[in-house]
């Protein structure tokens, strides 16, 4: 049985964040189901958000976030993250990670929807995530120990901490990893709905893993759906960063109509939610929608990425226009934590997507995604090397072991489609329902009463997929109001009476708590 003194579930940004902190005085593992460069973090094109120019501040990048979540956010998350961004990329950029620059040698600095100012960070062009997780790999080689190809199930818990991790490989072997410290930053939920611009993999493990452990869980009823997925006849084909608009790009439909006028005083540049419920309404009427381009000059060399994914879909960029839609990109909610990452659960710790520190509200300010994995991954890591975590010992007996499972599950895409259906853009109590009831037929008590130690990897993919989209529907049931991510067409007004109320989830118990700090 390996032993370590800190184990991370997950290779994202957050993930890498924390690691670095942590190995130059600590044993450190991570452990990914796929490999080290699977992640949302490595498909990151817009860039990091932080304020670097003299003539910003922290209090309009305080603002522009408050604002995009709909007010729903806890105000000391959001400062420590608008404050500490800027001394977390200004120590990047000692340590030599290159940031795009402009003529003057200045760093170029672009803008995006529902900020107030032009401070984006990009590397590469839109390559930011790509280049920043390769920037933290190359720090971290020799000094963490890389386990691929081999999936977290479960979380071992003795006399009410967790002391380690349990994982299965593709042939359905078991093993045990015990550790003083065991860190979540399996990132979202994405692969949950049929359109995603999630790496393939990103099913709500570490939501579930969470769950059936007892931690407690907040808020997973805020989905938000990026509005620019590149959408062709054959599916879509990825994500069309909102830098594009920040350059200038308006949305049109196929009658050459900007929609976005006189729905929002930012146009095209709007929150997300706004933004991606506006295409869709656009699409439910018939109309084709595109990203006019035309107006950017040097479109190739600016979004090199982009252009690829354009070129392998038959996409001329030189003809000005781009086909969009809507698709699931990001959870607010998340395994609950403190600021330095602490859960509920002693021993256990989260940061990046699959945490909920309540800094993003109801809706995500764009680009504030990787700049909350190294804010967040250095702070947690930082305050693990403060602490003397010891192991416990192990009265769980698991050794390696071929698992069975002997009811029938549904297929991965059976779930997407209920997902996409009743829980997408748009939601209301039939739908809901419908949905719930569905799940609840498959979902078994005996899941969250102990480690799993029956099914293959593919069957834990599944009930994971099956816990996390039951926590989500029946989450979205309570909240009987429209905010920021969630919207109900039958209840579409925003309600005093939920203002700064989170949904509370833990082992099948549900209760409402008041936000701390919110005005």
């Amino acid at each position: 049985m390996p032993f370590s003194d800190v184990v991370i579930i997950g290779s994202g940004i957050a993930a890498l964040s924390a690691a670095k902190e942590i190995c130059e005085h600590k044993n450190v593992i991570i452990i990914t189901k796929k490999s080290v460069r699977d992640s949302n973090s490595m498909l990151a094109q817009g860039g990091i958000a932080a304020v670097i120019d003299r003539q910003d501040h922290w209090n309009e990048h305080f603002r522009d976030t408050v604002v995009a979540g709909c007010f729903h956010n806890k105000e000391d998350a959001v400062k420590e993250l608008v404050v500490e961004g800027t001394k977390s990329i200004q120590k990047l950029i000692d340590e030599d990670m290159c940031f795009d620059k402009g003529e003057t040698g200045a760093l170029d600095l672009g803008r995006e929807g529902a900020h107030s100012r032009n401070r984006i960070l990009h590397a590469g062009g839109d390559a930011t995530g790509r280049l920043l997780v390769e920037f933290m790999l190359d720090q971290l080689q020799g000094k963490v120990t890389f386990v691929e190809q081999e999936m977290a199930v479960d979380l071992i818990v003795e006399q009410g901490q967790c002391i380690g991790v349990l994982t299965v490989d593709d042939a359905g072997m078991t093993k045990v990893y015990a550790s003083g410290s065991v860190i979540l930053a399996t990132g979202g939920c994405g692969g949950l709905f049929e359109v995603s611009s999630n790496v393939e993999g990103i099913n709500g493990d570490g939501f579930s893993m969470a769950y059936r452990a007892g931690a407690q869980l907040a808020d997973l009823e805020f989905i938000q759906f990026h509005p620019t997925m590149l959408c062709t006849e054959q599916g879509d084909k990825g994500l069309i960063s909102e830098a594009v608009r920040g350059e200038g790009a308006v949305l049109v439909n196929d009658q050459g109509n900007r929609f976005m006028k006189g729905i929002h005083e930012l146009e095209d540049l709007a929150p997300r939610d706004i933004v991606s419920r506006a295409i869709q309404n656009e699409r439910l009427q018939g109309r084709a929608v595109f990203l006019d381009i035309s107006m950017i000059s040097r479109f190739k060399e600016r979004f090199p990425t982009i252009t690829s994914l354009c070129c392998e879909a038959g996409i001329r960029v030189e003809d000005g226009f781009i086909p969009v839609s809507p698709g699931a990109h990001f959870i607010m909610g998340g395994i609950k934590t403190n600021l330095v990452g602490e859960t509920t659960l002693p021993g256990l710790y989260a940061v990046g997507e699959v945490a909920y520190t309540g800094v993003h509200g109801a809706n995500r300010l764009a680009s504030n995604s990787l700049l909350e994995g190294i804010v967040f991954g250095q702070k947690l890591g930082s305050y693990i090397l403060s602490q003397e975590n010891s192991i416990l010992p192990f009265s769980l007996k698991l050794t390696k072991k071929r698992l069975k499972m002997e009811f029938a599950l549904p297929s991965k895409q059976e779930v997407q489609k209920v997902m996409t259906m009743y829980a997408g853009i748009e939601r209301n109590h039939e739908g809901l329902t419908q949905a719930r009831d569905w799940l609840q037929g498959f979902i078994r008590p005996e899941w969250f009463s102990g480690p799993l130690q029956e099914g293959t990897k593919d069957d834990m993919i599944m009930i994971n997929m099956l816990t996390t989209s039951w926590l989500i529907i029946t989450s979205a049931l309570m909240r009987t109001e429209s905010r920021g991510g969630h919207f109900r067409n039958d209840y579409p007004m925003t309600l005093d009476k939920w203002r700064n109320k989170e949904i509370i989830r833990q082992n099948n118990r549900v209760s409402t708590e008041a936000l701390i700090g919110v005005k």
